[in-house]
């Protein structure tokens, strides 16, 4: 029971629990599931795209945001909590260009990130930020980085990585597939990171929003035709496969 511990943010419950900030965490748990594949040349960021109102403009509702020419990022939770940390990182991007005339490294600003998201934690009058990111790109020397950071401001690098609603089954299906032959491979990078997230989505590109960055290029959204022809290609693969397990299983 949290009974009154939960209506201040800097107060611990007796058994080490701080309330409001695992109701934010509950608030990512709701959002669109969103992926994160790196490759050793090429990083993949898809995100399933909720039904929008009939009258609504698709294109004004988007999960993935260029954060520099050689850094993105894909988030689950609140979105106007997300547009103003964007428009924050987007500044710090910049700062640290003006002020060291050198590109920020991803690993800093998702650090950046990670700090203050935890100040939101301590201070009374204030509430945490009610989402989780992925930030993805490449540093100077050309290596590329995904860091994920979560609403009570810890910040972890991975290889892939999955946000949001149903994350559980589509992190089993990363950790059953991914490889470093797959890593190695940029049509095996983008097609691991829809075969994950159609695990929990429907077909079809109208359902998934994705984007890839490669060394020395800014970050460009995928076209839809793209994204059907993947699709395409994947289903049938799974066709060709069960269709060999029905044979294997007459004989």
């Amino acid at each position: 029971m949290s009974g009154k511990y939960d209506r201040a943010l800097t107060v611990f419950s007796p058994d080490g629990h701080l309330f409001q900030v695992e109701y934010a965490q509950e608030a990512v748990k709701r959002g669109s599931t969103a992926v994160g594949v790196r490759g050793k040349n090429i990083v993949v960021l898809a995100v399933e795209r909720r039904s929008v109102a009939k009258l609504q403009d698709p294109r004004t509702v988007k999960k993935i945001w260029p954060l520099d020419e050689h850094v993105c990022m894909a988030f689950a939770g609140l979105s106007a909590d997300a547009r103003f940390l964007i428009s924050w990182l987007q500044r710090e991007c910049q700062s640290y260009r003006l002020t060291l005339e050198d590109p920020v490294t991803v690993e800093y600003i998702a650090r950046k990130l990670a700090i203050l998201k935890q100040s939101y934690t301590q201070h009374a009058g204030a509430r945490p930020f009610g989402l989780s990111t992925l930030i993805m790109g490449f540093d100077q020397d050309g290596s590329p980085h995904l860091f994920q950071t979560d609403p009570a401001g810890s910040y972890y690098e991975w290889k892939a990585a999955v946000l949001g609603s149903s994350s559980k089954t589509v992190q089993e299906y990363l950790e059953k597939h991914y490889t470093d032959e797959v890593a190695s491979n940029e049509e095996s990078v983008i097609r691991l990171a829809i075969q994950s997230l159609l695990e929990v989505v429907q077909s079809g590109s109208k359902n998934i929003e994705l984007a890839i960055m490669r060394q020395g290029q800014p970050m460009q959204y995928m076209p839809a035709e793209d994204i059907d022809r993947h699709i395409t290609e994947i289903e049938k693969v799974k066709e060709a496969e069960a269709e060999a397990k029905k044979k294997k299983q007459k004989r």
